[in-house]
């Protein structure tokens, strides 16, 4: 049997997504044309794709349940026309009752969804610059990691926050992804100080490559987030990048056979062990000085 092969064209589309939904898949689709005509087998764009607004109020008077989402229609007849894998980073996405799901999509070339993940960690946070967000009060939280078959091998979904969590990346690892998936909507604040860092870490403790399309600049609701799209190799080196907040497009022929080669280097997933952690002592042990 022939052996599979490994390498293909991957890419990030830097968004800035506002409240008016239409104009995002406007704008997704023709990021996701620019990079198909880079030659782009692959293309995820970023977490909140639909639409990026703090109002809950407006939010919910825009968002519906999957089967009516017109971004999702929009971007699988995208998938379809252009034959690539487009990965919605995220949509917001109406449940029942009160709650949306912060939802990625993967959509194949005939414009089929293969893979949902619903974003597991919750954004709840209050920052030193006076920013306060608290995403469960909005979004219903994921309880199940996903990873899913490409040609070339096995992908593995997180979204944004998640990257904070090497857990979830750990575990999509030994279940055999070779690339993970961390579309982010970072504010400027936390992605100045920790993005760069969180996903070359998350590459190199899982030998895996990781590719992470953001949103950037300043939104209509106000909010500033970072950028900074980055493709990275098993090794931490960065492939791409769109170096700043704006728009645009960003690729990288990737082979991931070179995961398995970092993971024959260093095979962490191979070592690690369990443990338990014992009880810290309920006193401290104190040192006496003789004939005291």
């Amino acid at each position: 049997m022939a052996e599979k092969n490994k390498r293909f064209v991957v890419a990030c589309a830097q968004m800035r997504s506002g409240k008016d939904v239409m104009a995002n898949v406007d704008a997704a689709a023709r990021l996701i044309g620019e990079a198909a005509d880079g030659g782009a087998q692959y293309v995820q764009t970023p977490e909140m794709t639909n639409i990026l607004v703090r109002s809950r109020d407006e939010l919910f008077a825009q968002i519906v349940p999957e089967g009516a989402c017109p971004t999702l229609t929009a971007l699988q007849e995208v998938a379809r026309a252009l034959k690539v894998f487009v990965h919605i980073g995220s949509l917001a996405v109406r449940l029942d009752g009160d709650r949306a799901a912060n939802r990625s999509f993967v959509i194949d070339p005939e414009g089929e969804v293969v893979a949902r993940y619903d974003k597991i960690h919750m954004f709840d946070v209050d920052l030193a610059n006076g920013e306060s967000w608290r995403e469960s009060q909005t979004y219903r939280p994921g309880e199940s990691a996903v990873g899913v078959d490409l040609p070339w091998g096995r992908l593995g979904l997180t979204i944004c926050y998640d990257v904070r969590f090497p857990t979830l990346h750990r575990a999509l690892a030994e279940n055999g992804a070779e690339v993970l998936a961390g579309p982010a909507a970072f504010t400027k604040q936390t992605g100045e100080a920790h993005w760069h860092v969180l996903l070359r870490s998350r590459a190199i403790e899982t030998g895996s490559f990781v590719i992470a399309a953001a949103q950037g600049g300043r939104h209509e609701d106000g909010r500033d987030t970072y950028g900074h799209s980055l493709i990275v190799d098993p090794w931490g080196k960065i492939l791409a990048e769109i170096d700043g907040a704006e728009p645009g497009v960003t690729l990288a022929e990737i082979d991931l056979s070179e995961a398995a080669a970092a993971r024959r280097k260093i095979p962490a997933l191979e070592n690690g062990r369990r443990f338990s952690l014992l009880p810290a002592p309920s006193e401290p042990t104190l040192l006496r000085e003789a004939g005291g």
